[in-house]
């Protein structure tokens, strides 16, 4: 076995931290990273998604705060005008009742990301700054450690899928490294142009564990539409944005908001250059779907242990918390070009 447990969900988190580090495999990094996990549309859903930024414009995105926009602030961030101006005038129509836009106006002048003031009964805008055009390249990754015949055709279907809709610009897939000659799943049903990543992590996340096995295929969409479902790329563009800004919002560290991190038994162990969920009671890293209040084993932290520090600031639980997202923002400064 070439990674530290037997679950696909530990196999993901160490894939997102190796892309962190050694990403793009075999060459050189010329773009920031933002790295996140299980992010799609209605119909896909991927494993692993990286998308590629470029550092100028990833640097001004932070004046928008740290928390992704939705779509209705987008319409109110990327349109708000660098003067006062009622904001009917200033945002193009956006195809639903304009009450929704002065909610979402309201919702961006509350996170900082649009400046407002009443002027007589008419409510006017302006821009904190121009939104930068941040993205240069979206990579979807679907992870599969233990890839064999039955499990390579029922990823083939989806996989075809995610070449015919060109939603990524590339995509790969990533299974555990084995000892043979020829990757087994370069033998199976994976379609031509999807990357295969042989990835080694039995002694954790290290920048070389990471191999390819194929190369991939850069994608764009079919110029007839033939194929390509309008749910998914009905406006590539404005799809692309959304999961960009989604990525840049949850990161892949966010597993914490899912998990029970407050029981006395979750721990984070290292393995390489990662930090894995580790629960003590049972010996081993827990999925997302054990560790819940169901499971047998759940105990919540001991109230004098959520008492330390003044103010009161939380147990255990709380500061593998902020050291995830104390971890999520130094990569993120870091992710750029000359700091690899």
């Amino acid at each position: 076995m070439s990674y530290p447990a037997d679950s696909e969900f530990v196999f993901e988190l160490l894939t997102c931290r190796w892309a962190e580090r050694a990403w793009p495999p075999e060459s050189d990094r010329e773009s920031a990273l933002v790295v996140a996990r299980q992010l799609g549309t209605k119909r896909r859903r991927w494993d692993t998604v990286v998308v590629e930024a470029d550092p100028e414009a990833l640097a001004a995105r932070a004046a928008f705060g740290d928390d992704e926009l939705d779509s209705n602030l987008l319409h109110v961030a990327r349109h708000a005008p660098a003067e006062w101006t009622w904001y009917r005038d200033a945002l193009p129509h956006p195809g639903y009742p304009w009450r929704y836009v002065l909610a979402a106006i309201h919702r961006a002048a509350a996170r900082g990301v649009v400046e407002k003031r009443r002027k007589g009964r008419r409510i006017e805008i302006r821009r904190i700054a121009p939104y930068p055009d941040w993205i240069r390249r979206i990579v979807a990754i679907e992870n599969k450690p233990d890839l064999d015949a039955s499990a390579a055709r029922a990823l083939s279907g989806q996989l075809e899928h995610d070449v015919e809709t060109a939603l990524a610009d590339e995509v790969w897939l990533a299974t555990a490294a084995t000892d043979a000659a020829v990757e087994p799943a370069l033998l199976e049903s994976i379609p031509v142009d999807v990357g295969i990543l042989a990835l080694d992590f039995s002694a954790g996340v290290r920048a070389d564990a990471g191999e390819v096995a194929w190369y991939p295929s850069s994608l764009s969409p079919r110029a007839d539409g033939d194929g390509v479902d309008s749910g998914d790329c009905g406006d590539r563009a404005e799809t692309r944005l959304r999961l960009a800004e989604r990525a840049y919002g949850r990161g892949w560290r966010s597993y914490h908001s899912t998990m029970r991190q407050d029981c006395r038994h979750f721990e984070l162990r290292r393995a390489g250059d990662a930090l894995l969920p580790w629960c003590a009671a049972k010996g081993r890293h827990q999925t997302a779907a054990e560790c819940a209040g169901s499971c047998g084993s759940f105990q919540p932290e001991p109230p004098q242990w959520r008492t330390r520090g003044w103010p009161i600031e939380g147990g255990p639980g709380k500061g593998i918390e902020r050291l995830l997202e104390r971890r999520r923002a130094r990569v993120r400064e870091r992710s750029a070009p000359d700091s690899r």
